[in-house]
């Protein structure tokens, strides 16, 4: 084998080496994921209450530590000054289970009450998620899902 192929092999093999390490050095260091997010809102009818439910998909590469949520109106202060996570610190938390690798399903529930659905603003509401991963990563997705309380 002449000089020149062994080196261009070598060079060739040294530059796909550094690739894959990037590749996964830059994937280690992604920012949990927020996917596939939905809400469901059904409002206290006769002796029945209501509820809200909304479920997402977290990933997150070294883990996810927890999933919290807040739903709020399109209306209210958040839409004009902005939901920040300093703001989601003393929300509640989904709960999540493992659904693939480094994927949890998470699911949120509250009960209205019926006092609760005639204080509540009327019109289009949003639904914020806080994303935290075990390296201390975060995602704030403060639409991920919408609904309407009637």
């Amino acid at each position: 084998m002449s000089r020149r192929i062994v080196f261009s092999v070598a060079a060739g093999v040294a530059v796909l080496a550094g690739a894959g390490a990037f590749a996964v050095a830059y994937a280690g260091d992604q920012p949990p994921s927020v996917a596939h997010s939905a809400a469901r809102y059904v409002a206290p009818e006769g002796g029945r209450g209501g509820s809200l439910t909304f479920t997402t998909d977290v990933t997150a590469s070294s883990g996810v530590k927890n999933v919290k949520v807040l739903a709020w109106p399109a209306n209210s202060s958040f839409a004009k000054q902005g939901l920040t996570e300093k703001d989601m610190a003393a929300v509640e938390s989904a709960v999540c289970k493992p659904s693939g690798e480094d994927t949890v399903r998470c699911t949120y529930t509250a009960s209205v009450t019926r006092a609760e659905a005639d204080e509540s603003p009327r019109g289009p509401w949003h639904v914020a998620v806080l994303a935290t991963a075990k390296d201390g990563d975060t995602t704030l997705d403060t639409k991920a899902a919408d609904f309407t309380v009637g």
